[in-house]
């Protein structure tokens, strides 16, 4: 997201378990377990307030979401697109009301239980033209064991519209827990630094559910950072404020 005076540091959870690029990512590693070599899914959402890394794209507002992946089974590799609905563009002043995601990477196991994952991703804000762009590029790796994970996510642009930020970094620490068949506890914590912007970096944190209804996700979310950097210029509200989300989705 970009940094929220001239432009705002964007933030991308529901990301529903994994907080929103996680939505599409967790969603694939699901399907790859699957009989075909080759797996196409989908994903669709709704969600009271589009949060990414704590910070609210739609001006805590709600936001509609849909992805699709490709998977390789036998390989790891994998390939998609992600999209939301999306305000803070167009409330600094650069157009646009969507945020296309389009991300590839392998996944794997490295010894029994412990996983790793690695990428890039490309975000693009269409019809945007905010100056910097808010258009960004990352690299990530993640490695996992069990219900946890560690997550770091560097940039190769600017970030999201900041200024001289090439080289930001953000740290994911987080584990989903299975408390019981088709409930989940989902605890996050997050650091986002922002290069040559030391007002804009700041923490965020989340603990959550999700429930899986007949195949239907539903995940409810308590998130804050520790930031007040980031406002929005249409009403100056927090947009990481503490709050709660409510998301609902379906994989098929």
């Amino acid at each position: 997201m970009k940094k929220m005076t001239s432009t705002l540091s964007l933030a991308a959870a529901v990301t529903l378990a994994m907080a929103t690029l996680g939505a599409p990512a967790a969603h694939a590693q699901t399907e790859a377990a699957a009989t075909p070599d080759n797996v196409i899914s989908y994903n669709a959402a709704i969600t009271s307030d589009y949060r990414y890394r704590g910070l609210s794209q739609s001006r805590l507002k709600p936001a509609l979401q849909g992805g699709v992946d490709f998977v390789n089974s036998p390989t790891g590799l994998y390939v998609g697109a992600w999209a939301s609905t999306i305000k803070w563009t167009n409330d600094f002043g650069g157009g646009g009301n969507v945020e296309i995601d389009v991300y590839a990477g392998k996944r794997g196991e490295i010894a029994s239980g412990l996983t790793y994952d690695v990428g890039a991703l490309a975000y693009w804000y269409p019809e945007n033209d905010l100056n910097p762009s808010a258009n960004t590029v990352e690299v990530y790796g993640q490695v996992g064991y069990g219900p946890a994970y560690v997550k770091y996510s560097h940039s190769t642009t600017n970030l999201f519209g900041t200024a001289d930020s090439k080289g930001s970094g953000y740290l994911d620490i987080g584990a989903n827990i299975e408390l019981m068949t088709g409930l989940t506890l989902n605890l996050h914590a997050g650091r986002q630094n922002v290069k040559n912007n030391d007002l804009y970096t700041y923490n965020d944190y989340k603990i959550g559910v999700t429930k899986d209804i007949e195949g239907v996700m539903v995940s409810l979310a308590a998130v804050k950072t520790n930031s007040d950097a980031y406002l929005s210029p249409v009403n100056g509200k927090n947009l990481g404020k503490s709050g709660v989300v409510l998301s609902i989705s379906k994989s098929f």
